[in-house]
């Protein structure tokens, strides 16, 4: 009800300042907010889901707002993407509103304060719910050097976090996608395979390791990636980061804006990506599925598709906070 009231304010300003306004607010408040807890536990990637409603990297880059995003309901958030150096992302303006098509596109830029101030935010006090830390390289390291800003990352958040996502995804840093090519995700996931050995051996704990794809891959990719991620023994698949596509929202006057489309145009490629690698790894790899996600009726056909859990962004922003709790209570 009080989404209702706030959004049309929300909605006349530009949307990343809505953005930052409704995040600090948030955080600001979240000593009066009632805790929305709702338990329908789950286990996945061998970590214990209060419930398989999860917040997708993007919204809380540096961790800035786990405080106030704890108190909607989430039974994972996962924050960043982040970079071993602090770096401001894309000029603005670089997030567009297609309200038309409750979508969204982004042209970010892993815009970030650094993984150093990430960990700062999480401190090591205890959560409600699971902790996703989603790491990324920076802009100007070259994709052929890639490794070694993943494994810094890595390292840095292995203790922190709950489980690790790396982001070879995003349309918004030049080269990045190159990362799922199949001779260069190999090198990845074989170089993060062996630190993640030795962190293991040091540590005395495993720290789950997903991967987030693309809905843009090539058809004939699929099985190979699939195949890299058995072979590395890689816990979960997130299906899906944004689409460089414009199918669905052909004509409206921000379609051509560069970015990564997100939201309810995104929903068919990602149902897709779901059914495509639910088809060649079955139970094997659990799929986060993200993409889309806006209703009860969305998030249980993803759960029939394959998913194990789904995560929430842009239906957020058209639909309020209330949405989580929503879905899941209807599970």
């Amino acid at each position: 009800m009080l989404y209702s009231l706030v959004k049309p304010i929300l909605f006349s300003l530009d949307p990343e300042l809505a953005h930052d306004i409704s995040l600090q607010a948030l955080q600001r408040l979240h000593h009066v907010l009632p805790v929305s807890r709702i338990e329908k536990p789950v286990r996945v990637m061998g970590l214990d889901f209060p419930n398989p409603i999860g917040l997708a990297a993007g919204l809380d880059k540096n961790a800035d707002y786990l405080d106030g995003l704890g108190k909607l309901g989430f039974g994972f958030i996962e924050v960043g993407s982040v970079t071993p150096r602090a770096q401001p992302g894309n000029p603005k303006p670089r997030v567009f509103r297609l309200s038309r098509y409750q979508s969204l596109i982004n042209r970010m830029g892993f815009n970030n304060s650094g993984v150093d101030h990430l960990l700062e935010r999480v401190g090591d006090r205890s959560r409600d719910f699971i902790l996703g830390i989603n790491i990324g390289k920076n802009l100007d390291t070259p994709v052929e050097q890639a490794l070694s800003d993943y494994c810094l990352v890595y390292e840095k958040v292995y203790r922190r976090a709950d489980y690790i996502t790396i982001n070879i995804s995003s349309p918004n840093t030049p080269g990045l996608r190159d990362l799922q090519n199949e001779a260069a995700l190999e090198e990845l996931l074989d170089g993060i395979s062996q630190l993640r050995t030795r962190l293991e051996d040091q540590h005395q704990f495993h720290r789950p390791l997903a991967v987030k794809l693309s809905p843009d891959l090539d058809h004939d990719a699929i099985p190979v990636i699939a195949d890299l991620l058995r072979k590395y023994a890689v816990d979960g698949v997130i299906a899906t980061n944004t689409t460089v596509s414009r199918d669905g929202v052909q004509g409206h006057r921000l379609s051509d804006q560069n970015g990564g489309l997100s939201g309810a145009a995104l929903r068919d490629k990602s149902r897709q990506l779901l059914r495509d690698f639910y088809r060649e790894l079955g139970d094997d790899i659990p799929i986060i599925s993200v993409g889309g996600i806006d209703s009860v009726e969305e998030a249980n056909l993803r759960f029939e598709l394959g998913a194990k859990l789904i995560q929430l962004y842009t239906g957020l922003i058209y639909r309020g906070p209330g949405l989580v709790k929503t879905i899941a209570q209807s599970l």
